[in-house]
């Protein structure tokens, strides 16, 4: 299961993706998040930082650049073994796989533990119910060609794993891929 130069992760919102990022940097992956590429434009903009926003100027660049443009800059940035966090279109992996030796984990969790995770986060935009978080996840689940495909990319994922344990239980499923 080791000597894969890229691991890929995709997933639901706060289901362990960034956690699962941090595991394996400590063993010795350097470290891309696709939303950070993203952020760099909005900052370049001047735009503000919110999940809107950033879905907006994700899609702007995959209009405009093609929906492979967040993979391609990664794959320009790395340097060797890599994570690459917050993969939402099928063109991302598709190109992931075709230049890398790429391997994608598709993280989940049941949404209620995943919007008391996402609350606990104390980000900018508030979400006070759990109807909230699921709408403003569903808009993420099935875009175009061009926008964020983030259901297919689950389920085009080599493995899939369920984080609802504890963080040492998490760990334990992420130790294979090392």
């Amino acid at each position: 299961m080791t000597d894969y130069k890229t691991i890929g992760l995709t997933g639901t919102n706060a289901s362990g993706k960034g956690e699962a990022a941090h595991f394996f940097v400590r063993h010795g992956y350097a470290f891309i998040s696709l939303s950070d590429l993203v952020r760099e434009e909005l900052k370049k903009n001047n735009v503000e930082i919110t999940r809107d926003n950033l879905i907006a100027m994700g899609n702007k660049m995959r209009e405009k650049s093609g929906p492979d443009v967040l993979a391609r800059k990664a794959v320009k940035k790395m340097t060797g073994k890599t994570v690459i966090d917050s993969i939402r279109n099928l063109e991302e992996i598709k190109y992931l796989r075709e230049n890398t030796e790429f391997l994608l984990l598709s993280i989940d969790a049941p949404p209620e533990i995943r919007f008391q995770r996402a609350r606990k986060r104390g980000r900018r935009e508030p979400l006070r119910t759990l109807n909230a978080f699921m709408e403003m996840e569903k808009r993420e689940m099935t875009g175009n060609k061009k926008g964020q495909q983030l259901r297919k990319c689950m389920e085009s994922a080599d493995f899939k794993i369920t984080n609802q344990g504890t963080l040492k239980e998490f760990h334990r499923k992420l130790e294979i891929f090392i």
